[in-house]
């Protein structure tokens, strides 16, 4: 078999298993591993195609990674108006309980609200900054 196939075989186990684990990392290696299979195509001898796969893939990996670290992380799915179209419309709370939960009408059921922690809850409109599980933790407009 010859050494360029090698190369490609690994190169298609390393997107396999990116592919199963979601590591983009990995993607990244398998870059280098088919520069390998081209230098191996090309006649690099063996140690050639060593130091093409590691340079290649490694610096693919060292790009990404300052690449990735020069954008924000996205917000959680939790606060994303992307994600969760709740956030930020408006509910009107009438009143607050003792315990700082409120509950209102909203989309056609009752909802529990509770106020943004430091914020001292108070009656009228509010908009949603972010939904809890089945609860509406809400800001003062």
């Amino acid at each position: 078999m010859a050494e360029s196939t090698i190369w490609w075989l690994l190169a298609g186990i390393a997107i396999v298993v990116e592919l199963t684990t979601g590591t983009f990392y990995l993607l990244m290696l398998a870059i280098g591993l088919a520069a390998a299979a081209v230098a191996a195509q090309l006649g690099a001898s063996t140690v050639t195609q060593l130091l093409v796969a590691a340079v290649v893939g490694g610096g693919a990996v060292v790009a990404w990674y300052f690449i990735r670290g020069r954008h924000p992380a996205a917000a959680s799915a939790s606060t994303n108006r992307d994600v969760n179209l709740d956030i930020g419309e408006t509910v009107n709370v009438e009143s607050w309980n003792p315990d700082g939960t409120a509950t209102v009408k909203y989309r056609g059921a009752n909802w529990t609200v509770m106020h943004r922690p430091g914020n001292p809850p108070s009656s009228g409109p509010h908009r949603v900054a972010e939904v809890i599980g089945s609860r509406l933790l809400v800001d003062k407009i």
